[in-house]
């Protein structure tokens, strides 16, 4: 069967050694330099996805309760798995792990577990009998070269942002566990000391040559690999050589004082990239439910006394006659404005209830101390308007039958005029209406 793994010819593995040894690579990088890296997160937490140049790695957190090592009761349990499918290369075969997978999974393994970066006794729930057990899955999208780098920063990235369901522990003994819905209670997340960074080195020719992120055609023409994982504080958590040529001691410690350089950016790349998750999530949460509460309007004092003001000018403008006490009105309002705000509205209707002229308050049930100027205006809205005729003499009587004062002010009104005006305004009745006897015969003598 022939073996679907590209090969590289001559002239392409000696042109990748010759640029190499120019400080030149394919992709247009220099020797120390990184793929660009994005890092991508799901719908539920614990789901990340990376993108180191072309080769893409997807990573899967899950968690459940176990019962524990019997040399370790207090401590919960990690394990890294590792998916490697034929779409992202042709050269892995479906079903039982590979050689290649089982290499990935175990340096991501021993970087996380032996350097202690996830604090495995926070997931003990009762010593010896339950303790959480998490599980990370890798699942491997595209193969562009460096695999182990990628996955490990999935692996991280992933653990990051995982929440484990909160859980309490009671009953009569005291050993049952209850686990609680995210919805009843917030889920807790892991507690990582640390971020162990996995930084790859390909050495070319006799190992005088190396680079960083190797290529997946770089893969193939290298003479050997060598992987550190390190951690932002420069702590050395794992080395991994795996076979090929020999490397000196002098390279490796020029390879660990680069390894720390990269692993320090790529945590703080990671550490802000979950910070933008947490936040957005947190965001999500928020409930914005619209204000109940009626909105308190106050409104100031400059406006109820232009109001107060407007409504004195009204009146002035209706009522002429009742000029002084429009100004008497203008000096009490210069008094309100040193009142309160409060009692602005009681001492307006006082002061204008007491200006005006009428009969007692309780001959109308709609009015209160109605002015003889301002009754007369309501009745008659446009004065030069209105002629003299039937109405205006009806309107006379009942205002003098309502109101005994206001007959008088008309009788002295009225007194200046000629008997035959009264009589002509006074009510004529039926016996008016037919002539008597001895004016007709004088009527008629004058005829004859």
């Amino acid at each position: 069967m022939m073996d679907p793994r590209w090969r590289p010819t001559v002239n392409e593995r000696e042109f990748i050694e010759q640029a190499l040894q120019s400080d030149l690579r394919v992709d247009g990088r220099r020797p120390f330099d990184f793929r660009k890296l994005k890092i991508a997160f799901g719908r539920e937490d614990g789901s990340a996805e990376v993108e180191l140049g072309e080769t893409r790695v997807m990573g899967y957190v899950t968690a459940q309760l176990v019962q524990p090592y019997k040399d370790r009761p207090n401590e919960g349990t990690l394990a890294i798995f590792t998916e490697f499918s034929p779409m992202a290369d042709p050269a892995f075969e479906p079903g039982r792990p590979g050689e290649a997978a089982i290499e990935l999974g175990r340096v991501i393994d021993r970087g996380l577990r032996e350097s202690r970066a996830v604090d495995m006794e926070s997931l003990c729930v009762v010593a010896g009998k339950h303790v959480w057990s998490v599980r990370v899955d890798l699942h491997i999208l595209d193969n562009e070269g460096n695999l182990i780098d990628a996955a490990n920063i999935a692996a991280l990235a992933a653990l990051s942002t995982f929440r484990r369901p909160e859980c309490t522990v009671g009953g009569d003994d005291g050993q049952q566990v209850t686990v609680h819905d995210s919805e009843v209670r917030d889920p807790l997340p892991l507690t990582i000391h640390h971020l162990p960074i996995a930084v790859t080195f390909a050495y070319f020719g006799d190992g005088n040559v190396m680079v960083i992120d190797p290529t997946y055609k770089e893969e193939a023409v290298m003479g050997g690999r060598m992987t550190a994982t390190i951690n932002s504080n420069g702590d050395v958590c794992a080395i991994q050589k795996a076979g090929g040529e020999g490397v000196m001691s002098s390279v490796i410690m020029q390879c660990l004082r680069i390894a720390s350089v990269k692993a320090a950016d790529i945590t703080s790349k990671i550490k802000r990239e979950v910070d933008d998750y947490t936040t957005e999530k947190a965001l999500q949460k928020v409930k914005r439910t619209p204000a109940l509460v009626a909105k308190k309007v106050n409104v100031p004092d400059v406006t109820m006394e232009e109001s107060t003001h407007s409504a004195l000018e009204n009146q002035a403008s209706k009522a002429p006659n009742d000029g002084q006490q429009i100004i008497k009105g203008d000096d009490d309002h210069q008094n309100i404005k040193r009142i309160p705000p409060l009692t602005v509205d009681r001492t307006v209707k006082h002061k204008q209830t007491s200006t005006f002229v009428g009969g007692p308050s309780n001959w109308d049930p709609y009015s209160k101390g109605v002015s003889l100027s301002s009754l007369r205006i309501s009745q008659f809205p446009d004065p030069p308007a209105i002629p003299n005729d039937g109405k205006h003499e009806d309107t006379k009587p009942m205002l003098t039958e309502s109101n005994p004062e206001v007959k008088s002010v008309l009788n002295s009104g009225t007194a200046g005029e000629s008997d035959e005006v009264k009589e002509s305004r006074s009510p004529k009745s039926l016996i008016d209406a037919v002539k008597p006897k001895h004016r007709r015969k004088k009527k008629q003598h004058g005829n004859s």
